[in-house]
This record gives C-alpha cells, structure tokens and sequence, in this order.
C-alpha cells in the first residue's frame, strides 16, 4: 500500500497507533476524527485532521474526496450514549438511516462502508498495519483459570456469542455459571463493574467476536484500563478470542494482570 490512507477516527489509543503505524508504512494520513472521542493528540500524527460530530457523514466523505482518498480505515468506537447527545445527522447520514434503521452497530457499520464504497473509498482492516495487536491463543499470564473457572469461560463463551448473535454487546460476567451482567448500552467497563459486584470477588468475564463480525471494524479490544476495572471488582479470569480480539499495551498488561492475580485466557474460536 502507497500514497494516502484515511483514517475514521474515535476513541482510546487505537487511532494514534494506527496513524504512527501508517506512517512508518511510508502513507500520508489524512484523519476525520469525531469530537468528543478523538484524542486531540491525533493532530500532532497526520498531514489533515478533519473534527466532526457523530452523524456527519456527508462531511467525512467530502473530506476524503477533497484530500484524495482512496482507502481509509476505521479505528476506535463511539461511546454509544453520545448517539443519544451529540448525534448530528447530516442529510446524506438521514438517508442511510431510512434505509438501514437505528440500533444495530454491525448493520449500520456496513452501511457507512458501502457509503463509502459508492463515493469511491474503500475500507480496508487496521489488521493491515497493526496484526501484532491480535491475541495469540492460549494462558497468557502465569496466572491460569481453575477447572471451575474454565466451566466459566466455556459457559460464558456461549452466552457471548448469542449475545453478540443480537448486535447487542461484546462482553458478558459469569460466577459458577450464573450470569451476572450482559453488555449493552454502557461498555466492557461498566459491564465488569456492574456484574463484578453482583459476583463478588472471583468473577469471570468473557469478551468475544461477534459471529457475523466484519473485521474490518468495531474488533474487540483489551488493555490495562480492563485489568484495573477488574482489580476494582475483585474479578479472576478475563477470557477473550484468540485472533479476533485485540490487546493494548500486552506487556504491561500481562504483567499488572499476573500482579492481581488475574488469569487472561485466549480461546480459540471453534470452527
């Protein structure tokens, strides 16, 4: 890959380290970052940094053009509850909701794709600069599941998936097979948060793939902020999918999981 490569840009540090990682391919990245969600520090990354709000699709596609995009990419997740307070829907965005409906993140991610696509750019993996970030299967710390949290994770897993199966949520809590909280609206955080204290300490949470998800977008993700959440609650395993999950910052993570007496499990996924 040559020349230029956009970057749609929203939350935590996944978009600077794909902006850096392009960059080192030799790529100018022209960025349309969404207020309130990039990190202004984006900026200091890229030959063009163009703010929106969430909704602005006309206005991200004109950029793109504009700059002479071809490929871009998507990097980071828009916090769910600023749909409900920022959302700024322009005339070409209102279209593809008539079309496509609301609620549904994989749907509507596709839908933005194949926008894109009509205008002439073409989404394309962050895998494609950034495939070290990807979960290697096995125990990852030293630190490993016991037989009855391993029942867990199988478990949980399960629930997970059918989870995913609605385009509801990634992440799902379970304690000696009761599940304590789904993932909706609110994130992985508050979800460990929410199911770890109806747990109590010893709590295994479990984040997986969506089965229909498209890999070139909305890809789970781990890091360090999980682990302290999950000091905060006293839970035990976090359990991930091997190769369809990526991890942030995996040494340091490893190392304050290992710490806490956590065990960080990559499955791998069947079939």
């Amino acid at each position: 890959m040559s020349g230029k490569i956009g970057l749609i840009a929203g939350k935590g540090q996944f978009p600077l380290l794909l902006a850096q990682a392009a960059r080192e391919q030799g790529l100018t990245v022209v960025a349309v970052a969404h207020r309130g969600e990039a990190d202004p520090a984006l900026e200091t990354l890229v030959a063009e940094c163009h703010w929106i709000y969430v909704g602005q699709l006309g206005k991200m596609i004109r950029a793109f053009q504009n700059a002479g995009v071809r490929q871009a990419v998507m990097a980071g997740g828009i916090t769910r509850r600023r749909l409900f307070r920022d959302f700024r829907p322009d005339l070409r965005a209102l279209n593809l909701i008539r079309k496509v409906g609301t609620g549904h993140d994989d749907r509507i991610l596709r839908a933005v794709a194949d926008e894109l696509g009509q205008a002439g750019i073409t989404i394309v993996s962050p895998l494609l600069f950034l495939p070290k970030l990807l979960a290697a299967p096995g125990v990852l710390t030293h630190n490993r599941p016991t037989s009855l949290e391993q029942q867990d994770i199988e478990f949980g897993f399960g629930v997970a998936k059918a989870l995913g199966q609605l385009d509801l949520g990634q992440c799902v809590v379970v304690r000696r097979g009761v599940v304590t909280a789904l993932e909706t609206i609110e994130g992985t955080d508050e979800t460990i948060r929410r199911g770890g204290r109806l747990a109590g300490k010893g709590a295994v949470v479990i984040k997986v793939c969506k089965p229909q998800q498209d890999l070139r977008f909305d890809l789970p993700a781990v890091g360090r902020d999980t682990i302290t959440v999950m000091q905060e609650v006293q839970a035990r395993v976090l359990a991930i999918e091997a190769e369809r999950t990526l991890i942030f910052d995996r040494e340091e993570m490893l190392a304050q999981a290992d710490a806490a007496g956590i065990a960080v499990v990559s499955r791998e996924r069947e079939g």
